[in-house]
């Protein structure tokens, strides 16, 4: 791009090789038939010396940028600097009007695809495998992050829209969208464990922690260190997401400064990041209670909600811009995510920040270089499925290795056929489960 130094350049340049002349004007003798000029008359003479006024004009013009140019070179920098931040500026500001006013942030969907795959890998493996292969737990890392981000970005929109955030619908739409197949599932475990728990300690064991799966607080009070499988273990990471949803939102409700947010919910990240490396070891001791409940926190979650913390704010969402903006943003992040999983020992807060760094690189920009992938009709709808999934493809793949036992240590054939299979199932219960209740969650809109 040319700066007003250069057009000055120019400008002196071309005064110098074609002196300006009255004659030399677009309506002067010679610019146009015979018959043109002798029919304009008066008006041609008007319109040449007021052609060669403005032409003397912009060469002074000219002469002057020069000389200012020659004598104070960072005046004219600053100038031209000026004038593209406030075009950057404005352009920000249209792109923060319009990711604040999209109602259905893009990708999303097929995030929620991409991160159920890895989890049902995880579980059709018969053991924990060496490297990348054995880290398929990073899909509920990748649904924290994508958690953390919708429901704060949800909740600060309501804010601004409504002046207020009501808690109550906001709850109501939660429980219909999370209860109705969680429990029709825990129900289905528990009838499984009445027919079994006589000769099943596994079946002893989860009905013991029955009441703590029911509440959502398995991860805090349920013994998962014992010598047998742990029935229903999944729901830890439902745990999580639901204590969440009990403190976060008031916190956004009642907190009127998203400075402070941000800083309560970078406290958390420090604390949990500190806690999962024995800081706290002195005055809370390995397995107990309190060190349970405060590295139930999810760095993720907490990540996702920074992110939607800035990007609401029109000022920080142009630095996040610059950053996530990019149509190369969303690969080069996964790229990124995919590298810490790579390294030995995952550093969990980089790859935290880097899975949250890829959902908002989705949402913010539908052309994305992922799009092409995200927005595939099959993958948008395996996120659709991705709860009921969750929750039933353990079910799925301890049948298919009960059919199968010659192929039980074959995470392939399980995988293989269990997916299909989950997906299936989750589609039957997603039209016969959920969806009755998601389509009463307008009410409270």
């Amino acid at each position: 791009m040319l700066g007003a130094a250069d057009v000055a350049k120019g400008a002196l340049a071309k005064s110098a090789a074609e002196p300006v002349t009255p004659g030399a004007g677009a309506g002067a003798a010679g610019t146009g038939p015979p018959g043109e000029r002798a029919a304009v008359g008066s008006t041609d003479a008007a319109g040449s010396l007021r052609h060669w006024q403005e032409n003397r004009a912009a060469t002074q013009a000219a002469v002057v940028m020069h000389r200012l140019r020659m004598r104070c070179p960072s005046i004219l920098e600053k100038r031209s600097a000026s004038i593209v931040e406030r075009h950057i500026s404005t352009a920000s500001a249209s792109a923060h009007q319009r990711y604040v006013q999209n109602r259905q942030l893009p990708g999303l969907d097929g995030l929620r695809g991409l991160a159920i795959l890895p989890v049902i890998w995880h579980h059709a493996t018969p053991r924990l495998l060496p490297g990348v292969l054995g880290k398929g737990a990073v899909g509920v890392d990748l649904f924290f992050a994508l958690s953390g981000f919708l429901i704060t970005t949800l909740l600060l929109r309501e804010k601004r829209t409504r002046g207020q955030i009501r808690l109550g619908a906001f709850y109501a739409r939660r429980s219909l969208r999370i209860f109705p197949l969680y429990y029709s599932v825990l129900a289905c475990y528990t009838l499984r464990a009445l027919q079994t728990q006589a000769s099943s300690a596994v079946a002893r064991h989860f009905l013991h922690g029955l009441p703590y799966h029911a509440t959502y607080t398995a991860n805090w009070f349920l013994d998962y260190a014992v010598p047998h499988p742990v029935m229903f273990a999944f729901s830890w990471s439902l745990c999580v997401e639901e204590q969440f949803y009990w403190i976060w939102p008031w916190l956004v409700a009642l907190v009127r400064s998203r400075a402070l947010l941000a800083l309560l919910m970078g406290a958390a990240i420090a604390v949990d990041a500190l806690a999962e490396h024995a800081a706290f070891a002195a005055y809370l001791p390995p397995g107990s209670l309190g060190l349970r409940m405060l590295t139930s926190f999810a760095t993720p979650i907490g990540c996702g909600s920074l992110l939607a913390l800035g990007l609401d704010a029109p000022r920080s969402f142009v630095w996040a811009e610059r950053v996530l903006g990019w149509r190369w943003s969303a690969p080069v992040f996964l790229l990124a995510s995919v590298a810490c999983l790579l390294q030995p020992a995952t550093p969990y807060l980089t790859l935290s920040f880097s899975l949250a760094a890829l959902v908002g690189a989705a949402a913010i920009r539908a052309d994305n270089g992922l799009a092409w992938l995200l927005e595939r009709p099959l993958l948008r709808r395996v996120g659709t499925l991705s709860y009921a999934a969750y929750l039933l493809h353990v079910t799925v793949l301890g049948l298919v290795r009960r059919t199968l036992p010659q192929f039980q240590d074959s995470a392939l054939v399980v995988f293989a056929l269990g997916l299909p299979l989950s997906l299936a199932l989750a589609e039957l219960a997603h039209r016969a489960i959920e969806q009755p209740f998601l389509r009463l969650r307008a009410r409270f809109h």
